[in-house]
């Protein structure tokens, strides 16, 4: 598997991915072409020196997988650095091989080689097979996260 930085021509297949999901279905708009929010988005995302729009590809290169990292300085930690993992997708054609076992310990290196002191995510509270599966890995669920939609 090769890891590498987004470029404009992957966003369809990360749209595709990010809509494949029972989640992802009600929130996303998959069609062809693409919305421009998506490619204003990623302008973004590929401008901001904190943020990692990563892909996986396979050996015949395909994209098999996505993940966006965000690196967030702050005061506490006495001017740490926390990384946050967003967005994490497998292809359908490819879930259950490890790819996401793969991906969480690539990015939890690249967390480390950029100086975070942690690696923290949310999840939906309906997905209790992904919360078994971060478990698995090691993170803990310590604090209760709250959001606000606008």
């Amino acid at each position: 598997m090769k890891f590498r930085k987004a470029n404009s021509g992957d966003i369809q297949a990360i749209v595709e991915m990010i809509a494949d999901d029972a989640l992802g279905s009600t929130r996303e708009n998959f069609t062809i072409p693409l919305p421009k929010t998506y490619y204003d988005a990623f302008e973004r995302i590929d401008s901001d020196n904190n943020q990692e729009l990563m892909v996986v590809q396979n050996e015949e290169n395909e994209i098999i997988a996505v993940f966006q990292l965000t690196f967030i300085p702050y005061l506490t930690y006495q001017g740490g650095v926390r990384a946050q993992i967003e967005g994490v997708r497998v292809h359908k054609d490819h879930r259950g091989l490890g790819i996401g076992k793969t991906v969480f310990e690539w990015a939890i290196n690249r967390a480390k080689d950029r100086k975070a002191h942690l690696l923290q995510l949310t999840t939906d509270k309906k997905r209790p097979d992904a919360i078994r599966f971060y478990e698995s890995l090691g993170f803990k669920a310590t604090h209760e996260g709250m959001k606000m939609h606008f």
